[in-house]
């Protein structure tokens, strides 16, 4: 890369298309921003549960709505893949909450949260989750929060390391010593 290309892996590049996006609406800025996350965040969304062209019209949606309110993003609480993976996110969740088994569902995942109601399976899994979610929060803070983002934000390596500015190997290896320190925990329980 010549030293007069910009750099579309630096959040201070986002966050700068951000701003000429906001103060002067700049097409061009929009464009690249969409290029650029248009597959990451409809990626996202497959993760997450959504067909194919779910995702497709949610990930137009989330870019759609950061066009509209770009001016509302604050570089200093977070990247920009940050608030447009929050935006696709809620978005998915007010999809999912829109749909007719929403109730249905919501209900068991109520009753399944209750351990009087919870068959043994269920009481098991209960546990298990509970478990996972204790031996996480001993972690490292860096690596609990690595952990989440990877897993349970459905996030890459890629994506990670561009969020918090670290480099890919760093995201990693902190990961793989996450991973290792869980599975410890897993063989020290049985």
């Amino acid at each position: 890369m010549s030293s007069t290309e910009p750099d579309e892996r630096n959040a201070g590049y986002w966050a700068g298309q951000m701003v000429l996006l906001a103060r002067q609406r700049d097409r061009a800025c929009f464009m690249r921003i969409y290029d650029h996350f248009a597959p990451r965040v409809r990626l996202y969304l497959k993760g997450l549960g959504s067909p194919e062209a779910v995702a497709e019209e949610l990930a137009q949606e989330a870019l759609l709505r950061l066009w509209q309110r770009a001016e509302l993003y604050d570089a200093g609480r977070g990247g920009l893949s940050t608030w447009l993976f929050r935006i696709a996110r809620n978005l998915h969740i007010d999809r999912v909450r829109s749909e007719p088994q929403w109730v249905p569902v919501q209900d068991a995942l109520e009753r399944m949260g209750d351990p009087e109601e919870a068959g043994p399976s269920q009481a098991e899994s209960l546990a298990e989750y509970a478990d996972l979610r204790h031996r996480i929060e001993k972690l490292p803070a860096m690596q609990a929060r690595l952990i989440r983002m990877s897993y349970f934000e459905a996030r890459s390596h890629q994506q990670i390391a561009d969020e918090l500015g670290m480099p890919l190997g760093t995201v990693k290896s902190t990961l793989r010593r996450a991973f290792l320190r869980l599975q410890l925990g897993v063989r020290g329980a049985a």
